[in-house]
């Protein structure tokens, strides 16, 4: 082997996932076994149909989630706490935009008494009111931390400047909302989304058939929960503010975030998957466009990136970056500078292939675990795609075009529908 001759770039022609093995339980929650994996660990994902999307009044579906550790009819906090430390578990609690996560990683060994654990906290939480002003407590001190930050205070406000204040992605959470929460609000969400009508379960790891028994005698054997309370998610439509640049004053700030996006195609956009790759080409990775000119030749930054984030309904495509007060203006001015190129200059062979390896070889990473490989699907399920979305993401990495980059830049990244928010030190 000569190491001074680097290795053959090899291009991937075909992409084996490894699917789920599907089968609906005796109640009708279907479970997602994922068996890979050589360490006797195993993780269990509950899926949730109730998000923010569902709720009532700010942080009703995050603060439900959170609270499930907080004490239940059989276990304290403190006692639930102790259990998995004891048993050598983690409960990883979320919520998105559709649905919320109980998240359970255990080992094998020990799969009854966590189970158990598990069982008590997704059927018979208390929403107990010391715990709850607790954890409110203690948000409300995080809350404030990141709101002197100037890249959560850029992030916010672009958000609410692309889709409204009575949308749920851009209605910006306030310290008031903390202290409106109330365990009776808190129990109302969880009696309309916790149940087994609307659960989808996964298994991933090394998934004996004594352990898909054992789940489906705990969540499959007979329905949990107030089966048939489940309201339908509302519509929303996002009403963009009119403005072009949008100042959010942080006194002190020694750097200022600059947050620049627009709305794009909802994920399920026959264009959104090449648009993908020409985000990447932008300003996804380390060798894009905009960490080449404004970080490597400029030196207006550290770090800059683009990325396409979707919601429920429509994408945002967001340029972010930190940078000293007086390279602001002619920071913006290189993003719009690297946009005009794209429009108007076609991408070399050599650029484009590298940035289909590049997002080749994430795809290789991303599914290489039992885990990573039930992200993959969860993703599937809950983005509503088909089990045809791996070969059709390889598909569109392979096949775009210097063409088709051009194209979608003149159709997606025009300087006029881009919202810029700056957050930091106002210059005199």
């Amino acid at each position: 082997m000569d190491r001074t001759l680097p290795p053959k770039i090899r291009e991937l022609r075909q992409m084996e996932i490894q699917p789920p093995r599907r089968s609906i339980l005796p109640n009708g929650v279907p479970l997602n076994v994922i068996d890979a994996g050589d360490c006797e660990v195993m993780r269990i994902d509950l899926l949730m149909p109730g998000g923010r999307w569902q709720q009532t009044a700010p942080l009703q579906a995050l603060f439900t989630n959170r609270m499930l550790r907080e004490g239940t009819h059989r276990y304290t906090a403190a006692r639930l706490a102790e259990q998995l430390d004891y048993y050598g578990a983690w409960l990883e609690l979320s919520a998105a935009a559709e649905h919320s996560f109980v998240t359970l990683y255990t080992l094998n060994k020990y799969l009854p008494q966590t189970l158990d654990v598990l069982e008590s906290v997704i059927k018979e939480p208390l929403f107990p009111d010391e715990r709850l002003q607790v954890v409110i407590d203690n948000n409300i001190q995080q809350f404030k931390v990141n709101r002197s930050k100037v890249d959560f205070l850029a992030h916010r406000g672009l958000m609410q400047c692309l889709f409204g204040r009575q949308h749920p992605s851009g209605r910006l959470v306030e310290e008031e909302d903390y202290r409106r929460i109330t365990a009776p609000l808190l129990r109302s969400f969880y009696r309309s989304h916790y149940h087994s009508q609307g659960c989808v379960i996964y298994l991933s790891g090394r998934v004996t058939d004594e352990a898909c028994r054992r789940v489906e005698r705990v969540f499959g054997s007979e329905p949990f929960g107030q089966v048939g309370c489940t309201e339908p998610a509302a519509t929303y439509q996002p009403q963009s503010d009119a403005g072009k640049r949008f100042f959010i004053p942080r006194q002190g700030a020694l750097q200022s975030a600059v947050r620049m996006g627009c709305l794009a195609p909802d994920r399920h956009h026959p264009d959104f998957l090449k648009l993908r790759v020409l985000v990447t080409l932008l300003g996804g990775y380390f060798g894009s466009r905009l960490m080449s000119n404004i970080r490597e030749e400029k030196g207006y930054t550290y770090g800059i990136g683009a990325s396409l984030v979707p919601y429920p309904g429509r994408s945002v495509l967001v340029i972010n970056s930190e940078t000293a007060n007086e390279y602001v203006e002619p920071l913006i001015a290189e993003v719009y500078r690297e946009l005009e190129r794209l429009q108007n200059e076609p991408v070399s062979d050599a650029e484009l292939s590298m940035v289909r390896n590049y997002l080749l070889g994430e795809l290789c990473r991303n599914y290489e675990s039992p885990f990573s490989l039930a992200d993959a699907w969860i993703f599937v399920h809950t983005s509503r795609f088909s089990d045809t979305h791996f070969a059709d993401s390889l598909q569109a990495i392979r096949e775009t075009t210097s063409d088709d980059i051009r194209h979608l830049a003149q159709r997606y990244l025009c300087k006029e529908t881009l919202k810029e928010v700056v957050s930091g030190e106002k210059m005199p």
